[in-house]
């Protein structure tokens, strides 16, 4: 495999990773689905393992009730040979959750995705992915400088400019 071939497989797992997250955040599970070869191993530990599209399902169901949360990736790497690949990633899931009792906290989840990646049809996806957690942070949010912006689905103005 040249160089030209790595970079540009490089350059579309990356997108896909940030697509993944662009979609949990968006509520967009279609784009979190294309995350995933159809029946992929999706491994989150003690929180999920099932496919990546039973992942989907289960973030359009656990994320609706939280007010807001964003997913940050970082430290991102990639290693290709031919039409496989393996990647490293680091995520942070920082979410506000509204109790009953209108008091706010904020959780930030810290962790990994260890993916294995194929390329079929043309497509780059994961084949697998193992998500390692290493710690959460909870406290209480005493004051809100500005009310969240933007919407978590298809209306957000994000889907305008990417169109």
């Amino acid at each position: 495999m040249d160089d030209l071939h790595r970079l540009l497989a490089k350059e579309a797992i990356t997108e896909r990773l940030l697509g993944y997250a662009r979609g949990a955040d968006r509520l967009d599970l279609d784009l979190i689905r294309d995350a995933f070869h159809p029946g992929a191993v999706a491994d989150y530990g003690d929180m999920f393992h099932g496919t990546g599209e039973g992942f989907a399902d289960f973030i359009g169901e656990v994320h609706p009730p939280m007010q807001t949360h964003t997913h940050h990736l970082s430290n991102i790497s990639i290693t290709v040979d031919g039409e496989r690949a393996g990647s490293e990633c680091y995520v942070i899931m920082h979410a506000r959750t509204v109790g009953a009792d209108g008091v706010a906290h904020d959780t930030a989840s810290h962790g990994r995705y260890v993916d294995a990646w194929e390329r079929r049809d043309g497509e780059w996806r994961i084949g697998h992915r193992r998500y390692l957690h290493s710690l959460d942070e909870l406290w209480r949010v005493e004051t809100s400088l500005f009310p969240p912006g933007g919407s978590r689905d298809r209306d957000d103005p994000s889907y305008g400019v990417l169109a």
